[in-house]
């Protein structure tokens, strides 16, 4: 990676606190340095960059990365100060957007999700992930997809909660069988669903392309319950996409993924046919 990549990812503007996180991180990181006396030039040249992208992460306009705010810490004396600040940090390199789901989707107890067009991202393996990533266009800039490619690793972590919440699949077989990134990484991504599927708390089936009816036509969607027995939704074809709460709309997209469901095979049918697909990869 070049210099402009390497120590840091850009600040996107429209995220009010990321921008004041990395806004204090930076002045915090230019007082240390005048504190220990360090010029810029001295400091950048002890870190391993040049004096502009110094003066770049100080001001704010980019997200140091974690091993970063580390060295800085060491090269400072700063005493463990700087590289206690990692945390927030590593939640402002996520999108806010990213960063919104997941926070929710860690309260959650249940949670039920259909992607028409994607094995779901809460699914892909890590290669898998990646190769959606690369091939998207107008194509993301390498930083991009870094950051991108981290938050969507970083969603996983629903799987490792304890108590675990109730989690519900409903996938399309043609995501299950076009080779994207390779023949390879199909098969290792299957391989990755047949273990999700194993979970207990876990719910995994499959729309078989040759039903007659299906009630999903309309886009993905995604219903998150929570332990004090609210809910909330989102759904391209309702609201417009955005994240709902009504009683109406919930109704609407709670019918809508009951009856895909249905229509889908079981869970363990579901297991079978991957199983199938698996051995024809």
């Amino acid at each position: 990676m070049s210099e402009e990549e390497e120590p840091g990812w850009e600040v996107d503007p429209d995220d009010e606190w990321g921008v004041a996180v990395v806004a204090m991180v930076g002045r915090q990181l230019k007082l240390r340095r005048e504190a220990a006396g360090m010029r810029a030039a001295d400091f950048g040249k002890a870190m391993g960059y040049g004096e502009d992208m110094v003066y770049k992460l100080e001001s704010g306009k980019r997200i140091p990365r974690p091993e970063y705010l580390d060295k800085a810490d060491g090269v400072l004396n700063a005493g463990g100060l700087l590289g206690a600040m990692k945390e927030d940090v590593e939640k402002v390199r996520y999108p806010k957007k990213v960063r919104d789901l997941a926070e929710v989707e860690a309260k959650a107890v249940e949670i039920q999700l259909y992607d028409p067009l994607n094995i779901h991202g809460l699914l892909q393996t890590p290669e898998y992930a990646r190769a959606l990533l690369v091939m998207r266009r107008p194509a993301y800039t390498v930083a991009e997809v870094e950051r991108f490619f981290a938050a969507r690793m970083a969603r996983k972590s629903v799987f490792e909660r304890d108590p675990a919440p109730e989690v519900g699949f409903v996938l399309e077989e043609w995501t299950l069988r076009r080779p994207l990134g390779g023949s390879e990484l199909l098969h290792h991504q299957l391989e990755h669903l047949l273990e999700i599927a194993q979970l207990r708390n876990v719910e995994l089936q499959v729309m078989p392309m040759d039903r007659q009816e299906h009630a999903g036509l309309a886009g993905g969607i995604e219903v998150l319950k929570f332990a004090d027995g609210s809910v909330v939704g989102r759904s391209p074809a309702v609201a417009n996409g955005r994240t709902v709460e009504e009683p109406k709309h919930i109704r609407i997209l709670e019918l809508r993924y009951g009856i895909i469901r249905a229509q889908a095979l079981t869970p363990r049918e579901s297991t079978t046919f991957i199983k199938q697909l698996l051995g024809a990869t």
